[in-house]
């Protein structure tokens, strides 16, 4: 395992793990046994992860409440980045969901509160809402950050121009800008970030922290020979039907004579391919065993060589 790097948002001045660990569809969903998460939260901050991603949303809440239970017992003076999100309807509420200002705010403090903490340090809209006037958002965002609840805020999900809007409108208007935008990004899912979204994120200068980098766990090669029971496959239609496909079960089965040659396994060298671009702040990892977040910790610090980005490229191009 490499030395753990860390890279700035974009322009801005916090640093995040290169490898970071996310909460989704694991703390309080697949995985209900605290012991086992703080398990795998203590691998990770030692082995140099300072970046933990949560939402609202994640297990409506329980995903918050156990990281804040969880971090709460790190040991004092770990230094960690905290990032929380708001967007999805938490209730039957009509306001209890989107991007108002009442939802923001109602959101960070219920989030807080779950959390543990005082503050995040990042605060994501979890998606654009198209029924909220732009000026809503940035100044709600604004007066979440002026307040203290969080230190910056990002997009997730968002459309480039959109992301292009709100810095513009922030600046404008002398109001704190969006400096992140989280994106799914990996070698199966690629064109959208290296397209629209990255080349925007570049010009003003925020970072991407990527979720899925192993695209559903394809990219690991433990759909190499069919779908094994309690597997993501098993439990998710929507993630079978997108990702297991003949063409690409061929591209990774490819994808293991490069790992192998550089003495790396598939879900390492899915990790540091997309760290590969200098944009990219971090690639956010989840695990629902402790070995998952030990193998994934063990791209920190991996450069692929030139030769093997090139292999890379020619398998996911359908060239090799």
């Amino acid at each position: 395992m490499g030395e753990m790097r860390y890279r700035k948002l974009g322009k801005w001045g916090l640093k995040v793990s290169e490898i970071s660990l996310g909460a989704w569809v694991t703390f309080g969903d697949v995985v209900k046994d605290k012991e086992t998460v703080r398990e795998i939260v203590r691998i990770a901050y030692e082995g140099g992860v300072n970046f933990f991603d949560n939402a609202d949303v994640y297990a409506k809440g329980l995903a918050e409440e156990i990281m804040g239970e969880i971090l709460h017992g790190v040991p004092p003076g770990t230094p960690l980045v905290l990032s929380t999100k708001a967007y999805w309807p938490m209730s039957e509420d009509p306001n209890d969901r989107g991007l108002s200002r009442k939802h923001l705010l109602e959101s960070i403090t219920k989030s807080l509160k779950r959390l543990k903490t005082d503050y995040v340090d990042i605060f994501f809209a979890h998606r654009f809402d198209p029924e909220v006037p732009m000026e809503e958002i940035v100044y709600a965002m604004h007066t979440i950050v002026e307040k203290g609840y969080a230190l910056y805020w990002g997009t997730s999900e968002w459309p480039a121009a959109r992301i292009a809007e709100a810095v513009t409108f922030a600046k404008e208007n002398g109001l704190h800008p969006p400096v992140v935008e989280q994106p799914q990004y990996s070698m199966l899912y690629r064109e959208r970030v290296e397209n629209e979204i990255l080349p925007e994120a570049e010009r003003f200068g925020m970072g991407l922290v990527v979720w899925s980098p192993l695209a559903q766990g394809m990219l690991t090669g433990k759909y190499d020979e069919g779908i094994p029971e309690g597997s993501r496959f098993a439990r998710y239609d929507q993630f079978r039907e997108r990702y297991l496909t003949e063409e690409n079960r061929r591209k990774v089965l490819k994808l293991k004579a490069v790992a192998d040659e550089l003495g790396l396994t598939r879900t390492q060298l899915a990790l540091a391919w997309v760290l590969r671009l200098p944009g990219i702040s971090s690639a956010i990892t989840g695990a629902t065993r402790p070995e998952q977040i030990r193998e994934s910790l063990g791209a920190a610090g991996v450069d692929l060589p030139q030769e093997a980005l090139e292999k890379i490229e020619a398998i996911l191009k359908g060239e090799a």
